[in-house]
């Protein structure tokens, strides 16, 4: 039974969160986005600036062991030029054990082709991090003596920031995803395994695209840079087709009235989560850093209250502990939790993390940005699950439309979560889910409990009530991303 004030804290935050979406709508409306938050299910973003295009090779990279050398080799190969778009970068960071670092291999390739940066400028109080004098310091190491060009970008919206995670090498190959080139927060070279270690581990991954895609991702560098610099590079050149290549769309967010090329601003990774999610009628499956956007949280709570069919499945990954917005995030996990409930199966709703496994083992920071529903749609980029990845911060995603790529992802992902290999998880997904996902998630919860630490990676997330801490989720959802 739910006592008074739980009622009344659930009533206030319902209707805050309402205000938010409302706002939304309206700021979205008048700048000619409205479709972006009212799409029909299923379909390309259509609010995008970049139509889906065919041939292109898109190859899911997952963790830093596995992503960072393989962007350390296409760097040190650039024939053309690099050009590279981050949240922060770490001059001293090293992309593979014994490699050179950032800065070394990044002014090695300066010496015969063009390598251009950009970077978000910097919080502009020293109250976050990194602030604008961080940055400046940061920018000195890396580039003073090379012939590396930087530029700080500090087209921000208020409190938010530049977030994208880009490199491009010679207009032919690119990387778009959650991976930051830095050891700020946390040290990105981490092994799928996430063996044990002094600090949390990191899960992370990344697309490595080739084809038409990317001078889709190339020309948003250009629109960035020429709206920072007088020497802009040249137009983006538009790679042939590759043979036996997926169609694929870059989907953005760019808050209006930041760039002067892009006036209107830009929301379709907002519209194309809203488009898979309505279209879901056997399973969503999200990791990510954060999850409190109610615009998205409301499709999937419609969606568990009445599922599409009985064995209907959400599963989500997420942070032990993010880094912000945890009451926001555990808001909206009771949310859901709730919305399962009314739909007659708690079971259809799981929310899990990771651990290192064995005594002394640290959280896993899950940081990757993927979605992936039906095994027919398949998202991933530097876009988070909240209000500021959706509305104000600059993200880039790539969505393919491929059931063979979304299904492969799907098993690599829970092969590694699970620990067990892909031959063992080729299946119904409901199945999976069931007799293996949540069984293991709450035998490790338990142990964790009982014993300090978990014998296998994953861990169910505690759920959680609608409120936490005196609403303090939707009131900072309402000052911050309202």
């Amino acid at each position: 039974m739910q006592l008074p004030l739980n009622r009344i804290d659930d009533a206030v935050g319902d209707r805050i969160e309402r205000a938010i979406c409302a706002h939304h709508r309206r700021r979205l409306a008048r700048g000619g986005h409205g479709r972006a938050l009212d799409p029909p299910a299923g379909g390309w973003a259509d609010t995008a600036s970049y139509a889906p295009v065919d041939g292109s090779r898109v190859e899911l990279l997952v963790d830093g062991a596995a992503a960072l050398p393989r962007m350390a080799e296409e760097i040190a190969a650039a024939k053309r030029h690099v050009h590279v778009a981050g949240w922060f970068f770490t001059p001293e960071f090293r992309m593979g054990r014994g490699g050179p670092t950032l800065r070394e291999l990044l002014a090695d390739a300066a010496e015969h082709v063009d390598v251009r940066m950009l970077a978000w400028a910097g919080a502009p109080l020293p109250l976050f991090h990194p602030d604008r004098r961080e940055v400046r310091r940061m920018r000195d190491r890396l580039i003073d003596g090379t012939r590396i060009s930087m530029a700080l970008d500090a087209k921000e919206r208020p409190m938010h920031c530049h977030h994208e995670k880009l490199v491009i090498v010679d207009d032919e190959v690119a990387f778009v995803g959650g991976i930051d080139l830095t050891s700020f927060e946390g040290q990105r070279l981490d092994h799928s395994e996430h063996p044990p270690r002094d600090e949390p581990g990191w899960h992370d991954a990344c697309f490595r695209l080739e084809g038409p895609i990317v001078a889709d991702v190339a020309a948003h560098f250009v629109l960035r840079w020429r709206e920072l610099s007088t020497d802009a590079p040249p137009p983006a050149r538009r790679p042939a087709p590759v043979d036996g290549g997926v169609q694929a769309q870059l989907v953005r967010t760019v808050p209006e009235h930041i760039y002067g090329g892009l006036a209107g601003g830009e929301f379709s990774i907002a519209e194309s989560y809203v488009r898979a999610l309505r279209s879901a009628e056997q399973f969503v499956y999200l990791e990510s850093q954060f999850l409190w956007s109610p615009e998205l949280v409301s499709v999937l709570r419609r969606k568990l209250a009445e599922p599409p069919r009985d064995d209907f499945r959400v599963v989500v990954l997420l942070p032990a502990h993010p880094n912000n917005g945890s009451d926001d995030t555990r808001g909206q996990l009771g949310v859901l939790v709730d919305a399962a409930k009314r739909g007659g199966d708690e079971s259809r709703f799981l929310a899990c993390t990771l651990y290192q496994s064995g005594p002394g083992g640290n959280p896993v920071y899950v940081h990757a940005k993927v979605g992936i529903v039906d095994d027919r749609w398949l998202t991933v980029g530097s876009a988070n699950l909240n209000e500021h990845s959706f509305f104000n911060d600059t993200e880039v995603n790539v969505v393919v439309c491929d059931g063979q790529l979304a299904r492969d992802a799907r098993l690599r992902l829970w092969s590694e979560h699970l620990e067990l290999p892909v031959e063992q998880l080729d299946g119904d997904p409901a199945r999976v889910i069931d007799e293996l996902w949540r069984p293991l998630a709450e035998q490790n919860a338990e142990h964790r409990r009982l014993h300090g630490f978990t014998p296998h990676r994953l861990v169910m997330l505690p759920h959680v009530s609608r409120r936490t801490q005196a609403l303090w989720g939707p009131l900072n959802g309402l000052l911050v991303d309202g």
